[in-house]
């Protein structure tokens, strides 16, 4: 093992080069990318020890610490969703995809590589509209701004959709490969998350309160999305625990996405109630409470196998670090939609049967939302911490975790402080919120710089490839 797995400096760590090992070794021992399966804890060890750049493979490829052939996965090659590309020119020798001097390719070749986790981007816009339209301090023409991010979202959205439609016409068999790849799977919900924040921002810039047609129209559109939501749960969760093998090393807090957009059910219900004639309050509210449980319930399940992994392995490589930030989602979203769930029910006169108390269960929706918002602020230290601590060397579309959770975050503080009127607090969720705005401008300028210079939408650097 020790002859397999080279040791290189760790200079250019998380660097992706491929080495074919010898053909007597078990392909049970081939060596994968340390990645985020690898504990950090041993890493630091070996990264404290100097040593030679100068290493090479038979081939005569220089080899790089930490960067190792991706794990093979029910006996594919670890390459053949990355590398096997019909239209790209093929090589002598495997190209490093983390060398300067890679070649360039053509948009064609490169829209191959164009991937679910490009709606993480909408989802993060759509985040960010909301948040512009809930603020607690205002200023004259704030609500013009959040309806222009609105606004571009769509556009965002759109465009996104249609580059995903090309790949998929452009290059046959990718949609099935995408939907059932051990990594690139994982962000098919984040394309129903982007909708979802659609939903929400258009209620809140498209809708008057008085207009009874659009209030149901809205209504049906949420009883779409919860249908579509649910199947997408069971289906892909089925589909991963019959046809993937993950060990608890390789757990990255992209498993939660499959539950997530279920959940946002619960944030949608507390926005378009508000609005729903006094029939269509309790069903609504109902609904969204069911799925907001059941979304914080499989997310607590995931809380536990992603604590087991950070204490057994150590924190995840640096370049996934940042996903961390997806267990602030949960917490937050749920201490969201309870409380505004909760406001939504004053207008219900359909507990009174019930021997429900509206005061009792707003006092129980603030409560809860103190507990969960605690939980999101534990989750966003300890992902802070651990991306200061070692920062991504490269730009990937994960990067947008750092915005989309957070802004959850950010608006449950905006609704506690409005409940508890507190002006500090207010101030408080303002400062988030211009925090919240310079990290969206912070990467959105980063994916741009990526994309010019083919960082991203190419082979080996998209999650179209499997490393962890």
């Amino acid at each position: 093992m020790d002859e397999r797995n080279r040791n290189i400096s760790s200079s250019s760590f998380g660097k992706l080069v491929a080495f074919t090992p010898s053909a007597d070794v078990p392909d049970s021992l081939n060596p994968f990318w340390i990645d985020s399966n690898t504990p950090t804890r041993r890493n630091s060890i070996r990264s404290a020890i100097s040593r030679s750049d100068d290493q090479h493979d038979s081939a005569g490829h220089r080899l790089d610490e930490e960067a190792q052939l991706p794990k093979n996965h029910k006996g594919a090659h670890a390459f053949e969703h990355a590398l096997d590309i019909s239209d790209e020119k093929p090589s002598s020798s495997a190209v490093d995809p983390y060398d300067p001097n890679r070649p360039s390719l053509g948009f064609k070749q490169r829209l191959h590589h164009f991937t679910w986790a490009w709606y993480t981007w909408p989802m993060s816009t759509g985040g960010l509209a909301l948040l512009i339209g809930n603020q607690l301090k205002t200023f004259p023409g704030l609500n013009t701004l959040g309806f222009v991010v609105y606004f571009i979202n769509l556009v965002i959205f759109a465009t996104v959709t249609t580059g995903l439609s090309l790949r998929f016409w452009l290059h046959r068999g990718d949609f099935y490969r995408s939907i059932t790849h051990p990594r690139e799977g994982f962000f098919v919900p984040t394309a129903f998350l982007a909708f979802a924040t659609i939903i929400t921002s258009t209620h809140k810039y498209w809708i008057p309160d008085n207009d009874g047609a659009l209030s149901w129209g809205i209504q049906g559109v949420f009883w779409g999305y919860v249908l579509l939501t649910l199947a997408l749960a069971v289906a892909q969760y089925s589909f991963v625990f019959a046809s993937h093998s993950h060990k608890l090393q390789t757990m990255m807090p992209t498993w939660i996405l499959p539950i997530f957009p279920i959940m946002l059910s619960g944030t949608i219900a507390s926005v378009i109630a508000k609005t729903q004639a006094e029939i269509a309050i309790l069903p609504v509210v109902g609904a969204g409470l069911t799925c907001q449980g059941l979304g914080l319930s499989v997310a607590m399940l995931m809380y536990a196998h992603m604590i087991g992994r950070l204490m057994q392995s150590g924190l995840p490589n640096r370049e996934h670090r940042a996903g961390l930030f997806m267990c602030v989602g949960p917490p937050a979203f749920t201490a969201l939609a309870i409380i505004g769930m909760a406001n939504s029910l004053e207008r219900s006169t359909a507990l009174g049967g019930m021997m429900l108390d509206k005061v009792i269960l707003y006092n129980l929706a603030i409560i809860g939302a103190v507990f969960l918002w605690a939980l999101s602020l534990w989750w966003f230290a300890i992902a802070l911490v651990a991306v200061i601590q070692s920062p991504p060397q490269y730009f990937h579309l994960g990067l947008w975790a750092a915005v989309f959770p957070n802004t959850g975050f950010t608006l449950a503080s905006i609704s506690m402080a409005r409940e508890f009127g507190s002006e500090p607090l207010m101030w408080c969720t303002t400062v988030m919120s211009v925090i919240m705005v310079c990290a969206y401008l912070f990467v959105l300028s980063f994916q741009i710089r990526a994309v010019i210079v083919q960082d991203i939408m190419y082979p080996g650097r998209d999650e179209d490839v499997e490393d962890h």
